[in-house]
């Protein structure tokens, strides 16, 4: 709860005002039985109707102070618990953002939607009971002991007998209530996850006729969610009749002792309703409790799930990094790279040793699972090796501030992914200042404006979700227009033209040769290999052979299979 702490503090004055309601408002309800007391002891009892008349004004005016107060508390309240939940989202997002893969690994979409959605309603329900009832239902309890011992001290004993009691109880049920809001939110993570999943696969479920798999899969999850949800409220909201069973034993206790004293004389009818009345007003403030203690467990649990990616450690930061450190030149080296993925032992890349020369083309071969995502993904420091030094320019790679490092790389990802938004802004979003013309060159080297002019908007076309309404190759020619308009100094392709045709494809790599940068293209298809300068040769982690194509089709067996099988492929088809 401590991180909550930390988000209150700039609203401490709107804090301070919504209590200085709350107090007022809390006053206000204490005096009502007190001059009800008196009301009935010197108006009605004295059968005196000017005294009923000044008392019942008096009454009335503190019952519009109180209504006055509790309607401003509410407001600021609630000004609190909405800003406070701003800052806590735009505090995760930002923290998110500069988390490297390693560390967004262990914190899979599912579990981070759940504490940006699900997490923060949670804190800030408890930011406003806290400003509205959660003081004022402590206060109101010893408020209305006080004010009972001032009116009759023998009657008011009875409250030091069943008031520390159920706060003891309270407390205990908190402790608990705690461990198992905690369960529950687990178990929304899990159900989200599963959500996502089948939103995400929802072409491969139905292809593959697998709905009731799926159906199945959540009902599972669903039916944990609610059975724990199940016990965590039952639990915390079965000491709701507890409490008011002893506060009821308590307030007929009182009637009956008030009773017997009235009758001896010793105390008025008017004392005895006051007391009763504050005897109500204690009874429903820790009934209140129960609300309480549900938001504050519920709100514990979340505030602890969310600390953990707040207290994460960041990806380290720039500041010492010289600002004139700028890739001018894209020449790439490895130096004995090594590579494993954190909490694995397996090395992914072994041994990772050659040069990339500035505007040379390198193509990457390899099987699937032979480490080439891995060896992209070490350039623009995604991940860090784990032995050796990456060189650009012959400058280590660390030495490169991150952002003067990504911006000198047009990255073209093995699965394209567009945002919701137009054509244009998708392909400007790698360059934010990039001007119209930019974005159309970009486009004509991607070898899809002609398509894009098809459109019925254009370059305003809308692109749907993760680009839904587009194919696959369109998806990939944007992605590499997204690239092409920053004008790397590096390009890297992730297997990225796998959906195009050879001629498009063939245009494509033809336009590339009128950019100054270094190529680097992972690629299945030996004829785009061909069109390389060099071709490195990638298996299990680590490089078999580089060089160019012939000769590696004279001094490599794998490369001569490889090569092989292709020709097959062509002579079947």
């Amino acid at each position: 709860m401590r991180i909550i702490l930390q988000f209150l503090k700039p609203y401490k004055l709107q804090i301070i005002v919504a209590y200085a309601f709350t107090l007022t408002e809390l006053i206000a309800e204490l005096l009502f039985p007190l001059f009800l007391g008196i009301m009935i002891n010197e108006g009605i009892n004295a059968g005196r109707m000017d005294k009923i008349v000044m008392w019942g004004s008096i009454m009335l005016f503190i019952s519009i102070i109180s209504f006055i107060s509790g309607i401003f508390n509410s407001y600021f309240s609630s000004h609190v618990g909405n800003a406070t939940s701003y800052d806590i989202r735009e505090k995760l997002f930002a923290k998110l953002q500069r988390f490297s893969f390693d560390i967004l690994n262990f914190y899979p979409t599912s579990m981070v939607v759940t504490r940006f959605t699900n997490d923060v309603r949670q804190i800030q329900n408890m930011i406003f009971m806290s400003l509205r009832i959660m003081m004022r239902a402590p206060l109101m309890v010893i408020g209305s002991i006080f004010m009972s011992f001032i009116i009759n001290f023998k009657i008011s004993l009875i409250f030091l007998l069943t008031v520390p009691l159920l706060v003891s109880f309270l407390y205990w049920v908190l402790l608990k209530g705690g461990k198992l809001f905690s369960l529950v939110q687990e178990k929304v993570d899990n159900v989200n996850r599963v959500i996502q999943e089948n939103i995400a696969g929802m072409r491969i479920i139905k292809a593959f006729v697998r709905k009731d798999f799926e159906e199945k899969r959540f009902d599972k999850e669903n039916k944990d969610l609610a059975s724990k949800s199940q016990t965590a409220f039952r639990f915390v909201e079965a000491s709701m009749p507890i409490l008011l069973f002893v506060m009821n034993l308590s307030l007929i206790f009182i009637i009956w002792f008030g009773n017997k004293q009235s009758i001896a004389g010793t105390t008025s009818v008017g004392d005895v309703v006051a007391i009763v009345n504050y005897a109500l007003r204690t009874a429903m403030s820790i009934s209140m409790f129960t609300f309480i203690s549900l938001a504050f467990s519920r709100a514990r649990a979340s505030g602890d799930r969310i600390a953990l990616i707040l207290n994460e450690q960041e990806t380290k930061t720039d500041q010492d990094k010289k600002d004139n450190d700028v890739i001018k030149q894209g020449k790439v080296t490895f130096s004995h790279v090594s590579f494993s993925y954190p909490n694995h032992t397996v090395p992914v890349l072994e041994d990772i040793d050659f040069t990339l020369s500035d505007k040379e083309t390198l193509a990457i071969i390899g099987a699937t699972g032979s480490g080439k995502t891995s060896l992209f993904q070490l350039i623009p420091k995604l991940y860090q090796p784990k032995k050796g030094t990456i060189f650009i320019d012959d400058i280590p790679l660390d030495d490169y501030p991150v952002k003067h490092l990504r911006d000198s790389i047009g990255y073209v990802s093995q699965n394209p992914l567009l945002f919701t938004g137009s054509i244009a802004d998708n392909i400007r979003f790698g360059k934010e200042n990039a001007t119209m013309d930019e974005i159309i060159t970009a486009a004509k080297n991607a070898q899809i404006h002609d398509s894009i002019e098809q459109f019925p908007n254009g370059y305003e076309s809308i692109v749907g979700q993760k680009g839904v309404n587009l194919s696959g190759g369109q998806k990939q020619r944007i992605s590499i227009a997204r690239a092409l308009v920053r004008y790397p100094k590096i390009l890297m392709f992730d297997d990225s033209t796998s959906a195009l045709d050879l001629n498009t494809e063939q245009n494509l790599l033809n336009a590339l040769h009128d950019y100054d940068c270094s190529t680097i293209i992972i690629t299945q298809k030996i004829q785009t290999a061909q069109q390389a300068d060099r071709i490195l040769l990638l298996d299990e982690g680590r490089i078999l052979a580089i060089g160019t194509h012939n000769s590696l089709l004279e001094n490599s067996k794998l490369y001569q299979k490889i090569v092989a099988s292709q020709d097959e492929i062509k002579l079947s088809m």
